[in-house]
């Protein structure tokens, strides 16, 4: 059984790969003050809740974009679950061509995203991801990762009216009952919604012009859901897609060397 970790700066996803099929998945708020042995114990607990042990996993995938955080969890793995992970890096196999000017400079998880997309779904593609940030991602009909376009995730946005202002609130992310917000719950509501839906419909249409008409559009991370509701430029809603990415590159590079 693999263990797939995505370390993002918000939420760390995991999810328990059976063959090719993922089951148990989880998404846990990052927490930076947390020690190995916090993670180790949460790692043995969540295995605990889908009814496994660490004697059930056969080797761990790992992205990560906070570094603080990644040796933190890969001792975590080794102390835990008695396991060495392999980290999407430099010399890790993706079977993704990098078109980007510093191919140093993307993030780990867009890779994955590119490879899960290069090999379930196809090039052209654009990739949204509403993570941290809200991330716009080229792959093209090749299946290379050309580059794209990084905006402030919903979060981000809600959380700087909040404390750049004297009289705003925090307020859930929710469908307000109309665009015109009666009151200012849902006049910001409609604000963080409908302006991001916009956000990706033009960032969308821009794409599609420099990749083409037959460009896919997917989307991915904790608030995919909530965007797609609202849009018909949403092709594909793949939440878990980086889960993916991961198994896909632990089979490129280990997966079938494990007995």
């Amino acid at each position: 059984m693999l263990l797939a970790i995505d370390i993002g700066n918000t939420n760390i996803t995991l999810g328990l790969y059976e063959g090719d099929e993922l089951g148990a998945r989880w998404r846990l708020a990052t927490n930076y003050e947390h020690m190995p042995d916090q993670y180790g114990l949460q790692l043995v607990g969540l295995l605990d809740h889908a009814g496994h042990t660490a004697q059930d996993i056969s080797g761990i995938c790992l992205a990560s974009v906070v570094p603080p955080l990644t040796g933190k969890i890969m001792e975590a793995c080794r102390n835990y679950l008695h396991k060495e992970p392999l980290v999407v890096d430099t010399g890790v196999k993706t079977g993704v061509r990098i078109r980007y000017e510093d191919p140093r400079a993307v993030g780990a998880d867009r890779i994955v995203d590119a490879a899960a997309v290069q090999h379930l779904y196809g090039g052209p593609a654009c990739v949204v991801d509403f993570g941290t940030a809200t991330t716009f991602d080229a792959i093209t009909a090749e299946g290379d990762y050309l580059g794209g376009a990084i905006a402030p995730g919903i979060g981000i946005a809600a959380e700087a009216l909040y404390l750049r202002t004297s009289k705003l609130l925090r307020v859930d992310l929710q469908r307000p009952p109309s665009v015109i917000g009666r009151n200012t719950t849902h006049a910001m509501q409609s604000g963080l919604l409908f302006g991001y839906v916009f956000l990706v419909e033009g960032m969308v249409a821009r794409f599609r012009k420099e990749l083409g008409s037959q460009m896919k559009v997917i989307a991915t991370g904790g608030l995919a859901e909530v965007i797609a509701k609202e849009t018909t430029v949403i092709d594909i809603l793949a939440p878990w897609l980086t889960l993916d990415g991961l198994k896909l590159i632990w089979d490129m590079n280990l997966g079938k060397l494990q007995v």
